[in-house]
């Protein structure tokens, strides 16, 4: 079947919530800021937050088109957010100090964090049959890395690529391609697997690779642009592992768009 198996993280491999809106997100923030210095209010860190984060993403779109990228989705590094925060009030900060700012705000954010059962027992096993597995997450850096460790994931992967650290997000195909062409990867070869249709299976379908859809809770609704090559619609990851690890007759016991699209 496959020799490289190339995994989106939240939603797919793991649930996460947060909220990034709550009233006390913004107050516990504030009295950081205020002790280091930075004087706000909740409510004007949270607007310079998102004034920032939003000038970050236009300025790395005009910069794209500018090198002649524009299929490009640009991602800032919202750890540079948190730093220019503290600039504005005249208080230097090191990556260091807005590194730890990053992940205060994502522990403050976070509702929910787990692995979803059967996961490492899949990729464990995929693994053990010589198959290279690699994560390309849409997501910050400062947040994901650690939230990897607490979930135990960190070393299942041969590659690791995060938006935030690439400057650019699922489905530009410049995403894709760096993945393939820094680990010399054959789209062939290569399975997506992905929690939304867009990010996940239209991207794929871009740069010729085969996908697996997994619909979860965070899924949203609705179809994509293109069908993926295999589904589950349940959100079972028992389901996703006969894909995963199952012969073809495994492989057609879990799609539903027939048998066309199910015995590759």
């Amino acid at each position: 079947m496959y020799d490289n198996y190339i995994f989106d993280l939240y939603g797919t491999l793991a649930d996460i919530r947060t909220d990034e809106e709550k009233p006390y997100v913004w107050e516990k923030m504030g009295e950081l800021y205020g002790s280091m210095g930075a004087a706000y209010t909740p409510s004007q860190l949270h607007a310079a937050f998102r004034r920032l984060e939003e000038a970050s993403t236009v300025q790395m779109q005009r910069d794209a088109a500018v090198f002649g990228q524009r299929d490009v989705l640009a991602e800032p590094d919202l750890t540079r957010v948190f730093q220019r925060l503290y600039q504005e009030k005249g208080v230097a900060c090191d990556r260091q100090s807005a590194r730890m700012t990053a992940i205060f705000f994502r522990a403050l954010t976070r509702q929910l964090l787990r692995v979803y059962d059967g996961v490492k027992e899949t990729l464990a096993e995929l693994r053990a049959r010589g198959k290279s597995l690699y994560l390309l997450s849409n997501a910050q850096s400062d947040f994901t890395r650690p939230e990897l460790e607490l979930l135990g994931l960190a070393d299942c992967f041969d590659g690791i690529l995060i938006s935030s650290e690439e400057g650019c997000k699922k489905p530009c195909q410049a995403f894709y391609r760096r993945l393939l062409e820094r680990y010399d990867l054959n789209p062939a070869d290569c399975l997506m697997v992905g929690n939304d249709m867009e990010s996940d299976i239209a991207g794929a379908a871009n740069v010729g690779m085969d996908s697996l859809y997994l619909h979860t809770a965070t899924s949203s609704q609705g179809g994509g642009r293109y069908r993926p090559t295999y589904q589950v619609t349940d959100g079972d990851w028992g389901k996703a592992a006969d894909i995963l690890l199952g012969e073809d007759g495994g492989l057609a016991a879990c799609t539903n768009f027939g048998k066309e699209w199910a015995e590759k």
